[in-house]
């Protein structure tokens, strides 16, 4: 089981979650049940930046979910980062998931992109290309296979985090970013990668096997 350096609630939450608690606190003293809607809004933000330890299965040829979500698209494609034939995994997380992203294999950092866009739904397939994104190039330890991973901001997304650069090595279910309110992810992955999952399956960061390495 991974372990990580906070509580259960993101450490990216904490400002979110104690200005909600605040605000709906003293409007409760002034203004008793009328803050009922606010305190609702905390629940929101506490459900919102939850970040729940995983187990990780399989073995070093597992690519694992990086998010939380639904598969909206599995396809072949041209990677644009890596500028390669890749077969392209999509994973798009709505508000209600959890935002905390995570290595799906163990490798090594080689590279990271950032590039600021729009905030079209990241649900469409435009929005690999039009939204806010940041790209990770990573060697997978397994065969030396290159994975690009994708954060995509979604809708409403409004931050990207990453607290990985090139040359970090990174473990299966490492948490190495969050995106905030509504997102996506993108893993571009050899051809050859057999796929375990189908549009439309239920995913879970780190506990979902998505494909195997060849």
């Amino acid at each position: 089981m991974n372990h990580y350096p906070h509580p259960l609630i993101a450490r990216e939450g904490w400002p979110f979650l104690a200005g909600s608690v605040l605000i709906s606190a003293i409007v409760t003293v002034y203004a008793g049940w009328w803050s009922a809607p606010l305190w609702l809004v905390s629940l929101f933000v506490l459900q919102f930046f939850r970040d729940p330890p995983r187990q990780v299965p399989g073995d070093g040829k597992s690519v694992l979910s990086p998010a939380d979500g639904r598969i909206v698209a599995i396809e072949p494609v041209r990677d644009p980062w890596l500028q390669r034939d890749a077969l392209k995994v999509s994973v798009f997380m709505n508000v209600f998931n959890v935002h905390s992203n995570r290595s799906p294999v163990d490798g090594e950092v080689k590279q990271r992109w950032y590039h600021p866009g729009a905030f079209v739904n990241a649900a469409l397939d435009k929005a690999s290309v039009e939204n806010e994104r940041n790209a990770l190039h990573i060697r997978a330890s397994h065969g030396g296979h290159d994975i690009t991973c994708v954060q995509v901001a979604g809708l409403i997304a409004r931050r990207i985090l990453c607290y990985v650069e090139a040359g970090i090595p990174l473990v299966r279910g490492q948490r190495y970013g969050f995106i905030r309110f509504g997102s996506r992810v993108d893993l571009y992955l050899p051809l050859d990668t057999r796929v375990k999952v189908v549009i439309g399956d239920k995913v879970r960061a780190t506990s979902t096997i998505l494909a195997e390495l060849s």
